[in-house]
């Protein structure tokens, strides 16, 4: 996951951070979010929450309205403001409210939620309509970035029913429309799905015409592309079995994101000579972090490590696991944080990338459940320091 829409909340807290369940938009399930939502609330003054704040989140899960899509929302605030929020397309594990220095944000990375966001088109010979599915900002609405229409030529769409000597003339002119259009749409999918950062394609419709549109795609998008025997153009087509289908193929492109990081992460750390490409541990990935090395932090599902306690300064890259470590750095008030979301925040001030990670290191996952892969490797004194 790429982390740069981190940086409204990369520094010093105290931080307010706010995991809620939206539900659907019935009266009862607003009733529940108006006690649910006191509570959370309730959770941070007792924490020592100052008043601004927790009225700044009052205020911001009430504007919170469910939409397509849309299941929860994450908020972090400080300082009597919210500085971030992201809506969910997955419910949380459970309503949470956490008070301090940095905001909890790890939970992001949840591997449901790491699953990739998903160009969904709903195909027929004159274009499509499409929207972009998961990408982490909420429900669109028709006309913004990724979410629209695309209508070719609507005519000759159909061949001809007669067999007179101009009907095969006919249809070669119904052909070129077709293909025609298909190009027409390709082109606009992947414009979309570059201005999005959608990473995976779905098209939804009659055979031929998913795959005239994903022929006339550029060959990174084809090898990416998935095609939908269930739901179509025509209105009432959207099925479950259509968001079944989007949903799985979105899992299966997190799913071998995880895996090409993790052979990564093994070839580097068993390269038979130094300098290695690839560290596990808190100290060592601090080290590498302090010095703005990460390229992919991993975080392990069952590990340890990433609840160690460790120490952070004014700046996220002052990080040591002891405080007179931090205090060598500049750190003036340094505090204890979670080493997990230290570090991501961390990677997210050097333009790094985070992957949470089945196993505790058991499998070839990182050792503790925390790991990195570096953006240059570390010397043998690095490696011997560690020891």
């Amino acid at each position: 996951m790429k982390l740069d829409f981190l940086a409204p909340v990369a520094h010093q807290g105290p931080w307010a951070s706010v995991y809620a369940t939206t539900g659907p938009p019935d009266e009862s399930s607003a009733e529940r979010r108006e006690l649910v939502w006191r509570e959370l609330c309730r959770s941070l003054e007792e924490q020592g929450a100052d008043e601004a704040t927790v009225g700044a989140v009052r205020e911001e899960l009430d504007r919170a309205a469910p939409g397509a899509g849309q299941h929860g929302l994450a908020l972090f605030a400080s300082e009597g403001r919210v500085a971030l929020t992201r809506p969910l397309d997955r419910e949380p594990g459970g309503p949470s409210a956490v008070w301090a220095d940095l905001p909890r944000v790890t939970p992001l990375l949840d591997p449901a939620r790491q699953a990739p966001a998903c160009l969904v088109a709903r195909v027929d010979r004159s274009g499509c309509d499409y929207y972009v599915h998961g990408a982490g900002d909420g429900a669109r609405q028709e006309g913004e970035p990724g979410k629209g229409t695309v209508e070719g030529r609507d005519w000759p769409l159909h061949r001809a029913a007669s067999g007179d000597w101009s009907a095969s003339h006919f249809d070669a002119a119904v052909e070129n429309t077709w293909e025609e259009n298909a190009a027409l749409t390709a082109g606009e999918l992947a414009r979309v799905c570059r201005e999005s950062g959608a990473e995976v394609i779905m098209l939804a419709g009659g055979a031929r015409e998913c795959h005239a549109v994903r022929d006339h795609l550029p060959a990174e998008l084809r090898e990416v592309t998935r095609i939908s025997s269930h739901g179509g153009r025509a209105a009432g087509s959207d099925t479950d079995l259509l968001t079944a289908d989007v949903e799985a193929a979105r899992l299966d492109m997190a799913a071998r994101h995880a895996e090409s990081v993790l052979d990564r992460f093994r070839s580097g750390r068993d390269e038979g000579e130094p300098p290695s490409s690839s560290v596990e541990g808190v100290p060592a990935v601090a080290d590498a972090a302090r010095q703005h090395r990460l390229d992919t932090l991993l975080i392990g599902e069952a590990g340890a490590d990433p609840g160690r306690e460790v120490w952070v300064g004014d700046r996220p890259d002052q990080l040591a696991v002891r405080r007179t470590d931090a205090e060598a750095l500049g750190a003036t008030r340094p505090h204890q944080a979670r080493a997990d979301d230290a570090l991501v925040l961390c990677a997210a001030l050097s333009g790094g990338e985070a992957v949470m990670v089945p196993g505790d290191g058991s499998d070839g996952t990182p050792a503790g459940g925390i790991g990195a892969i570096l953006r240059w490797p570390r010397s043998e004194p690095e490696r011997q320091a560690d020891r």
